[in-house]
């Protein structure tokens, strides 16, 4: 090995590595990126981050579509990320004071209210929500993991019911821009 050769590995090894960019693939995915939940892939096509006003989003969801249909993969973040992958529900309420604590679906399920909160949305693409309204969030569970989350915006409800996915099913491809 020449005197050349040793000086320039010598030199390259002291150069800094530059900093490896950390995102953050639960919170950063945006609208034509495919997101793969239990080996099915599907493509994002709106997207809801909820947060309190002045603070950072905390709740996102994530419209997927998959040829005609539409899911929707709710993430919560906490210690942890809960991710929730559910499928639209058809139903009618009139007032969001007439919400009960416990559901009946359909005679087969029943689920109990886990939790009630007030946020605010911004939204990405196609939704079901307007950008910056309060948004009204009901949590319901049930056995065997199974939960039903109702929505209220401004006279409109959206009602979902799904599994809890495990955060390690869920795999996400930025897509080329």
């Amino acid at each position: 090995m020449s005197i050349f050769k040793r000086i320039g590995a010598i030199i390259k090894s002291e150069k800094k590595q530059q900093p490896l960019s950390t995102t953050n693939s639960f919170e950063e995915t945006n609208i034509g990126d495919v997101v793969t939940v239990d080996l099915e892939e599907y493509i994002v096509s709106g997207k809801v981050a909820y947060f309190d006003r002045g603070y950072t989003p905390h709740r996102y969801a994530y419209y997927l579509q998959n040829g005609k249909s539409i899911s929707c993969l709710l993430v919560e973040k906490g210690r942890n990320y809960e991710c929730f992958l559910c499928e639209f529900l058809e139903g009618a309420l009139d007032d969001p004071n007439d919400v009960p604590t416990k559901l009946d679906i359909d005679g087969e399920l029943s689920y109990e209210l886990e939790n009630h909160r007030t946020d605010v949305t911004r939204t990405e693409g196609n939704t079901d929500f307007r950008n910056g309204d309060d948004v009204l969030i009901w949590r319901y569970f049930s056995t065997e993991d199974r939960y039903f989350f109702l929505q209220w915006q401004d006279g409109k409800f959206i009602a979902l019911q799904g599994s809890r996915t495990s955060s390690a099913q869920i795999q996400f491809m930025k897509a080329s821009r």
